[in-house]
């Protein structure tokens, strides 16, 4: 089965890759080179759609696409889906250094958050979505040197140490991104 991962976020191909192809035996991740669409929808959900259709437009193949971001409690849910550009721009250095400037009062017991993915697929059978919700709280300063995004400053329920600092197989055995994606597994595995 071939299925075309629709981002141009090489860190992202990597991980899916990682997480899916043990997964599902004989999936063949495929690159996408096809332009980026305009996600102006108002959710995980409707982004990740946006992404997979036009993938799917654009190839004719089987298309994934994943709207992720981190949503902190005391901001009402944001970053969201700006987490990408929280700052301004696509600088994840700047964006959590932003996000950390944003909480520097706020006390540990208040600074909960989850990283949320929601993966799509479309193809000649329809679209599906899945999400994960990765529980946790937003450190006071960056740590680890794995990852991308907000890992360095995001602590996993159960844990004390950041994403960042989790080997990555440890990570992809656990995260946001690793939860919708086994949820696409088992669809797309034979019953």
């Amino acid at each position: 089965m071939e299925l075309v991962l629709a981002t141009h976020n090489a860190h992202k191909v990597k991980e899916v890759a990682a997480i899916l192809e043990p997964i599902v035996a004989g999936l063949s991740m495929l690159g996408y080179d096809g332009p980026e669409p305009i996600e102006d929808g108002t959710s995980f959900l409707e982004n990740s759609l946006i992404k997979a259709r036009a993938a799917f437009a654009h190839t004719g193949k089987a298309s994934i696409a994943d709207d992720s971001g981190i949503a902190v409690d005391i901001l009402g849910g944001s970053p969201g889906i700006f987490s990408a550009r929280w700052s301004g721009s696509k600088d994840d250095a700047q964006n959590r250094k932003l996000l950390l400037a944003q909480l520097t009062d706020v006390p540990e017991g208040n600074r909960q958050a989850s990283f949320i993915c929601t993966i799509s697929m479309v193809s000649d059978a329809g679209e599906t979505s899945f999400t994960g919700v990765w529980p946790g709280r937003i450190a006071f300063a960056e740590s680890g040197e794995f990852g991308f995004g907000y890992d360095p400053i995001f602590i996993p329920e159960g844990f004390e140490v950041s994403s960042g600092e989790l080997e990555p197989m440890v990570k992809n055995s656990m995260s946001h991104r690793s939860m919708a994606l086994s949820q696409l597994a088992s669809f797309l595995r034979p019953q």
